[in-house]
């Protein structure tokens, strides 16, 4: 363990500019939403632009929800991602063959609600775990992220993995700082933390958000899978 801090990963990216700022403020990955219920669906279009500009400066994520292989296969080329995140229910064959195809590097993220979540993120040999709040409203079967809520941190103690964590989930300028020392991930992942609206990143809450990262110097694992 090497003294470092988190990487961070924008996600709920729809526009160009607030995927700029996010590299300026030193991202490491923007993420981009290909899921048509989630109100931060980015539309093909505004993600070439945002690919276009920004593909050599930071990794471009495609998240997608029980998407096809077609589908994510097309998109990866199409955009020129370097990450696809399956945010869905797709099963451990499945996240190898979309790293098959594709030959990007796969996130596959799960909603933590217990232990048995915790223990589940065992059987996904991919090139990162995201940890994402399981949402407890109602009426919300087809959030999948970006719900602003937290979950227990403590749980994540029971994870016995090498595989890089990236840790989401209600994270925002104000709770970020104790989020890291608690799990010292490899990275963290805010969309709802630092928005305006739905899609609509804040300037002054991105801003916040880096500098409360940067000021975190925690021993965390430095070495992606």
């Amino acid at each position: 363990m090497t003294p470092a801090t988190p990487r961070v990963k924008i996600c709920g990216l729809t526009r160009l500019e607030d995927a700029e700022l996010a590299v300026e403020l030193g991202a490491w990955a923007l993420g981009m939403v290909f899921y048509e219920p989630s109100p931060r669906r980015c539309s093909i279009e505004q993600a070439a632009r945002i690919s276009a500009d920004l593909r050599r400066r930071a990794q471009l994520c495609g998240v997608f929800v029980n998407a096809s292989l077609e589908e994510i296969e097309h998109h990866t080329d199409e955009l020129g991602l370097a990450l696809v995140q399956l945010h869905g229910d797709e099963g451990p064959a499945f996240c190898s063959e979309v790293a098959r195809r594709t030959g990007v590097q796969v996130i596959k993220a799960v909603q933590i609600a217990g232990s048995g979540d915790v223990q589940d993120l065992a059987r996904f040999h991919v090139d990162y775990h995201l940890v994402d709040a399981r949402s407890s409203a109602e009426g919300t079967i087809s959030m999948r992220g970006g719900t602003g809520e937290t979950f227990d941190w403590g749980l994540l103690s029971q994870r016995r993995s090498s595989v890089p964590l990236i840790l989401s989930g209600g994270l925002h300028p104000d709770n970020i700082v104790a989020a890291i020392e608690a799990v010292r991930p490899f990275a963290v992942d805010t969309a709802s933390g630092t928005e305006a609206a739905p899609g609509r990143k804040d300037p002054e809450l991105l801003a916040a958000f880096f500098a409360a990262v940067r000021g975190t110097q925690l021993p965390v694992s430095v070495d992606a899978a």
